[in-house]
């Protein structure tokens, strides 16, 4: 199946996706995907009127062609007053709140882009961890940089953050001071209510809303994903435009057939269904290590409920062939593997000869790095399908913030219709407030005496 979109601003080729499912359907019964259609166009239609579980949260369905140019305008106008005012910024937030803005970042990053200057500043992240040390090396570090700070929280209340927002907020008071302070905090929060939105407004911080409609592993596109990014030097526009493109590709109206989303769910259900239990997502990019991140809790968060749901998990190759691969080739077969494939690399290197060949190597001289590699990954995918492992292939051109507008969508899309198929509500997380109930009661939060009274008995 291939995904064929032309981004205006390009000329000198396509830019399309594609998906391959050839090489899992002989793992499950003949003609099941044809057999899913009624049940995955059910899927699609239940998204598009609104009747499906958790209808409240679906606003990310048509968010990409909703964002109008005033929008990007608004978010780039905030980016820029926090580039020409920080050194550093400080993204507080977890899980939806920051974990796809680190996605798209880290995969168009220079790898090793902190050894030279650059215009944007620094992006850090925090507020996902409650690690003392962590915390303390991050206020060290910070200490001697003009440092910013987009605190993204619709409550402002969930631990992890508020605890780092709260120290980050008196450290850049203290350094910079309350009136340049101002210009380099901005909260990403709810419109009207919360200990964030209350603090932004007496504060006088610059805000953007998180839509009430769209779940945080949903909001890559809000501005709780599109400030980061843009404050790191990086074009939303095309990242925009890759989603609006794939919301296209993708939508209800696309027959069965061809739309991508609903391929990928289907496939996804029918190997589920089968038998197979955990799902791997594989890159050949280790730019795409957090990619892998934010898809973990988009699938995970979304259908882990009801004791269903593929177990999603990730491994960065030909790295972890040396650790996870044998589990892979050999292990239980109840594992496939979803690949995202990059085509051509954004650099240019190859293999120099060497006039004694003690490593044997000279075979690859002149050899393009990407080559061997694109050769690794083909081996690879031969050798774990000959071990029984299911192979979905996901390639794109080349990793840009278009081809990654496309991902994100794509992935939203066919999350969203895999939870109809499982008959599980995919946007709400009711199993995350289970940690959250024994922290509290243990560290003696008021409102939690009789929690803290059965945790106190069980630890005697």
């Amino acid at each position: 199946m291939y995904l064929c979109t032309k981004y205006p601003e390009l000329t000198t080729c396509n830019y399309k996706m594609k998906l391959e499912l050839e090489n899992a359907t002989g793992f499950i019964a003949p003609k099941m995907i044809e057999s899913l259609q009624e049940e995955v166009d059910a899927a699609q239609v239940a998204l598009e009127q609104g009747t499906c579980p958790g209808n409240d949260f679906i606003g990310w369905l048509h968010l990409p062609s909703s964002i109008t140019t005033e929008f990007i305008d608004e978010i780039k106008d905030a980016a820029q007053t926090l580039q020409e005012n920080c050194d550093a910024v400080v993204i507080a937030g977890i899980g939806g709140s920051y974990l796809g803005a680190q996605a798209v970042i880290a995969a168009l990053d220079d790898n090793f882009s902190w050894l030279k200057p650059t215009n944007a500043p620094r992006i850090l992240f925090a507020g996902n961890n409650i690690s003392e040390d962590y915390l303390s090396e991050l206020i060290d570090y910070l200490r001697d940089v003009r440092f910013g700070i987009i605190n993204i929280s619709k409550s402002g209340t969930t631990t992890e953050t508020a605890i780092t927002f709260r120290l980050l907020k008196k450290l850049c008071e203290e350094q910079r001071g309350k009136t340049i302070a101002r210009k380099a905090i901005v909260a990403v929060t709810d419109a009207k209510k919360g200990a964030a939105r209350t603090t932004a407004d007496r504060e006088g911080y610059r805000t953007f809303v998180i839509p009430d409609n769209v779940g945080g592993r949903f909001s890559v596109l809000t501005p709780v994903g599109l400030l980061p990014i843009a404050v790191a030097g990086y074009d939303i526009e095309a990242l925009v435009k890759g989603a609006q493109d794939m919301e296209k590709e993708c939508d209800s109206n696309v027959p069965y057939s061809e739309n991508p989303c609903a391929q990928y769910a289907a496939m996804r259900y029918a190997l589920y269904t089968s038998g197979k239990k955990i799902e791997i997502l594989v890159n050949y990019q280790p730019k795409l290590h957090f990619m892998s991140e934010w898809w973990k809790q988009l699938y995970g968060e979304s259908e882990g409920k009801d004791g269903k749901a593929l177990f999603p998990a990730s491994v960065d190759f030909s790295t972890d062939l040396h650790s996870m691969g044998q589990w892979i080739q050999d292990g239980e077969r109840t594992v496939f593997e979803t690949v995202i494939s990059v085509d051509k690399p954004n650099r240019s290197l190859t293999v120099p000869s060497d006039e004694e060949n003690l490593d044997g190597l000279n075979f690859l001289a002149g050899r393009h790095i990407d080559e061997i590699n694109h050769k690794a990954e083909i081996g690879t995918r031969f050798a774990h399908i000959d071990g029984g492992v299911p192979n979905i292939r996901i390639s794109i051109p080349k990793l840009d913030e278009y081809n990654l507008g496309q991902l994100i969508y794509f992935f939203e899309k066919g999350c969203g219709i895999s939870g109809q198929l499982l008959k599980v509500n995919p946007f709400n997380q009711p199993g995350v407030e289970a940690y959250k109930k024994n922290m509290f009661a243990l560290l003696g939060k008021p409102g939690y005496e009789e929690e803290s009274q059965k945790i106190s008995a069980r630890l005697k």
